[in-house]
């Protein structure tokens, strides 16, 4: 068992920073392989390859996960969730922009700490922080409003946008039901396992049932953009996750994330190009500034 702390120290700090720079490449990674490979397959190769390294690993180390512990009801309830979050990021991805998309995802801190009361009655909110997160909802409702008159990304950006939020919503579900079940207690690897395990089933599922191609040859940007989703994002940092959220609050650790839209909108930029309009900076600021006012002492 590793002992939860009540605060984030340096280890927790540095290694959040480096999870959510990862992330925010994450997004550019996956609109660059999209032209090759579809968006549901990328979802399912992600999670497949992701779980088998991670099995390699634990088996490495000597980590049992299959053991009788009452995971499996809260591990198919993440798993779920899982998959029904990279749906939504991944199809989302077809019609709005990276960097668009990395400020609906990170509304999950707002799921989380609106719903952490209801767990842990010990982190119910204060006045200030109720105002913290009805100013980051008003963030994600300024920059939703964009996509009813200038769509920037084309004519189906509200389409995108809205799965963005919807991801977000599905993200924040999956660690309050981490939090809420056995699987708190289980280790890193195993929660994420089970998450890869029936997330990675799931999309394949869908994938086929959709009829989506699958590409015959890949360019080396697509092998590239695989590669760093696979092992760097999905085996690596996921379970650099997973361990900080057994180990430290769970309120504090979703607030941070907050960086990774903030590197999203500068990797989108700098290596796609994508616009960055005042209206979604703004709704970026107002979104941290609402999360920071959630997560106070």
């Amino acid at each position: 068992m590793t002992e939860r702390k009540s605060h984030l120290d340096t280890l927790a700090v540095a290694s959040l920073v480096g999870c959510c720079f990862l992330w925010g490449l994450n997004q550019v990674a996956a609109k660059a392989a999209m032209p090759e490979v579809p968006p549901l397959w990328q979802a399912a190769s992600r999670s497949l390859g992701g779980a088998a390294l991670v099995a390699l690993w634990a088996r490495l180390r000597g980590i049992r996960l299959f053991t009788h512990d009452a995971t499996l009801p809260g591990g198919l309830l993440a798993g779920a969730l899982f998959a029904a979050e990279f749906v939504c990021i991944f199809v989302g991805l077809q019609f709005t922009t990276a960097s668009r998309m990395a400020v609906f995802i990170y509304i999950s801190p707002f799921v989380v700490a609106l719903g952490m009361p209801f767990i842990a009655h010990a982190e119910a909110l204060s006045r200030a922080q109720l105002a913290g997160l009805l100013l980051a909802f008003a963030g994600v409702a300024w920059a939703f409003a964009e996509g009813f008159t200038k769509p920037a990304a084309g004519p189906h950006q509200l389409l995108g946008d809205g799965l963005g939020v919807l991801a977000g919503v599905l993200w924040g579900a999956t660690t309050l039901a981490i939090r809420a079940t056995k699987l708190s207690a289980a280790s890193a690897e195993k929660t994420l396992l089970y998450q890869l395990a029936i997330s990675g089933a799931l999309l394949l599922l869908i994938a086929v049932m959709q009829g989506a191609p699958l590409p015959t040859r890949l360019s080396t940007l697509a092998w590239a953009s695989m590669g760093f989703q696979i092992v760097i994002v999905t085996a690596l940092s996921y379970l650099v996750w997973f361990w900080l959220i057994r180990t430290y609050p769970a309120t504090r650790l979703t607030s941070f994330t907050l960086l990774t839209p903030v590197f999203g909108l500068l990797l989108g930029a700098l290596l796609l190009g994508e616009p960055i309009t005042a209206r979604l900076v703004v709704a970026l600021a107002a979104v941290a500034t609402g999360i920071v006012l959630v997560n106070r002492r």
